[in-house]
């Protein structure tokens, strides 16, 4: 299997003509709101309090990111890496812990939750990621714990008991590879669990990667859809060097991950252009096959193109409402939010905060 995944990154270094501009008429408002790490806009990120906001507004997937513990436990956090999003630094009996490491060929010092326990992680608190954006959500902090992928699946479960509709899930295995050389599997130990709480073809899952090998094997292991995440620089940590998502945008390029992948993960830099127009790439996936879904709709100005900032200072909120519809012109499938309150209203037209045409002044953000 590795042989005909390598040979296929192969095929990705071979030069390709530019993309095709698509069609730029207006597509419908119908496509799927992804609640980034939750409702992170007004609660900390990857906790089930999070997640559980986020459903109640309407999101229709929510999105754990999934790293592993010590003892071989999914569990949901943006990194591996604790520091930043849970008080570790300030518990003297964890102090041993922290340590330097080579994440995707980048030296990290702190502490990872794979050198820990569930039963330890447990013990920590999560506070916000951004408080200089998002002072309101301090308000949390230290109250909520770190969940595994088991208590995610059981809170989506008694949701949809709740509300009578489907609630999608959308993990993303982070820093596999550099798992695997520790030992652990998160492909198969994702697939496995999703299987054994009954999740199986025609269920709402996506499973994404920046890597590519974890998402042909889930591909050739489940009937779960894959998607591959790309960025604006660099390339999966599990290929070769010269294999970069740019390429990996490309029409030959995309016909290669059409091979393992329903569709890509991008920043929404990738598919709007900075007067917000088309770059082309929805198009260029959509003929390959591939679905579009991009990354991440936030409303503070931080995250805003300057001419759909609004008020003063970062940490207020702006006109994503514009971004959105200039994302639904250029056909994207879906978008990840950080607030499904703001954006779910949008999907059908409704909910409009600017009333003012796309005046972006500087550039679009790449998004993280």
């Amino acid at each position: 299997m590795l042989r005909a995944v390598l040979a296929l990154l192969a095929a990705l270094l071979a030069g390709a003509p530019a993309m095709a501009q698509e069609e730029t008429a207006m597509a419908d408002a119908d496509m799927i709101v992804i609640a980034h790490r939750g409702a992170s806009a007004e609660r900390p990120e990857h906790t089930l309090e999070a997640y559980a906001l986020a459903i109640d507004q309407g999101a229709d997937y929510i999105e754990p990111d999934l790293v592993v513990t010590k003892d071989g436990v999914l569990v949901a956090r943006h990194e591996n890496e604790l520091s930043d999003t849970t008080d570790v630094a300030t518990r003297p009996e964890f102090g041993g812990r922290r340590t330097t490491k080579v994440i995707d060929g980048e030296e990290v010092t702190g502490w990872f939750a794979e050198d820990f326990t569930l039963a330890e992680l447990e013990t920590l608190r999560v506070r916000e990621r951004l408080p200089e954006l998002r002072p309101g959500n301090t308000a949390y902090d230290y109250l909520y714990r770190i969940p595994s992928l088991g208590e995610i699946i059981a809170l989506v479960s008694a949701k949809e008991a709740e509300t009578g509709r489907r609630i999608g899930l959308y993990p993303e295995l982070k820093h596999p590879a550099h798992l695997e050389t520790l030992g652990f599997d998160p492909a198969q130990m994702l697939v496995d669990e999703l299987a054994g709480s009954g999740y199986g073809a025609g269920d709402p899952v996506f499973v994404q990667s920046f890597e590519v090998v974890p998402l042909v094997r889930v591909k050739q292991g489940s009937a779960f859809r894959t998607i591959q995440l790309m960025s604006l620089e660099g390339g999966p940590a599990d290929a070769p060097a010269n294999v970069t998502y740019a390429k990996m945008m490309t029409p030959e390029g995309l016909a290669q991950v059409a091979r393992y992948a329903d569709g890509i993960g991008v920043p929404i830099a990738a598919v709007l252009t900075a007067d917000g127009g088309s770059t082309g790439l929805v198009g260029a996936a959509h003929e390959a096959g591939l679905l579009v879904h991009v990354w991440t709709l936030r409303p503070e100005n931080a995250f805003l193109p300057e001419g759909l900032q609004s008020g003063e200072g970062p940490a207020e909120h702006g006109c994503d409402d514009v971004l959105f519809y200039a994302l639904v012109r250029v056909g994207v499938d879906g978008v990840f939010a950080d607030s499904p309150a703001r954006t779910v209203p949008l999907k059908g037209g409704n909910g409009g905060r600017c009333a003012r045409a796309w005046l972006p002044a500087t550039p679009l953000s790449p998004g993280d």
